[in-house]
């Protein structure tokens, strides 16, 4: 096992979540979805009928509020909220539409670094997200930033709903996920961006082994080549 940090950041349907699990499988490190603790919490608010447009009301769901990642098979994460396993119920497509919205709030982001940097701190992790390489683990030892174009992650995202048994369409999907690129590239607190340091690499007319052989060869170059 490895003892190095992996930030990988991009956009929804990038196909980030697939690469950063497979990763930390090949190399020996665990994975850390950071998109799903937020998630979980607006699965919460959900339950609960939270106006999402009230700052106040997305900021009391972090009150008496636990959230844990263990491992689940074939590296996936199980989520568990407030001791309740909702690996499943955080796909929901409702929650797709109000996760930015909880994401954006100072108050939740300032909780979610916090256990992520510490779940961080020993090294050996795989973290992916939206601002892991600039705000969460800015001194990862390497940073990726994985895109595609908006219509072939609208058709992933569409295809993975489906297959979850979710009714949805095609529209409706890509009409989401182009509002969460605009809440998150434009919400001030740590922006969606990709970080300086970053290898941008677009997935739009590349297989999930080729994206993946891509960023295993980098990794285990460098780390041969004794550059980190």
């Amino acid at each position: 096992m490895y003892n190095i940090n992996i930030a990988i950041d991009g956009p929804a349907g990038a196909g980030k979540s697939t690469a950063a699990k497979e990763i930390a499988s090949r190399l020996g490190l665990k994975y850390i979805d950071t998109g799903a603790m937020y998630r979980a919490l607006t699965w919460k608010g959900i339950l609960k009928g939270i106006n999402f447009d009230q700052s106040r009301e997305i900021e009391s769901l972090t009150s008496n509020t636990v959230i844990n990642v263990e491992k689940g098979a074939g590296g996936s994460n199980l989520l568990y909220l407030d001791d309740i396993d909702v690996t499943a119920e955080i796909r929901d497509p409702a929650v797709n539409r109000k996760v930015s919205l909880v994401a954006k709030n100072s108050r939740v982001r300032d909780m979610m670094v916090s256990q992520q940097q510490e779940i961080a701190s020993n090294g050996g992790v795989v973290m992916d997200g939206r601002d892991i390489g600039t705000n969460v683990l800015p001194g990862a030892d390497f940073k990726f930033f994985i895109t595609a174009s908006l219509e072939e992650r609208a058709k992933r995202r569409y295809l993975e709903l489906k297959e979850q048994g979710h009714s949805t369409n095609l529209e409706e999907v890509q009409k989401d996920i182009s509002l969460r690129d605009k809440i998150d590239t434009e919400r001030e607190l740590a922006p969606l961006v990709a970080a300086e340091d970053a290898i941008l690499i677009d997935t739009t007319h590349l297989s999930v082994e080729e994206v993946i052989g891509k960023m295993v060869k980098h990794v285990k170059a460098c780390i041969q080549a004794g550059s980190i």
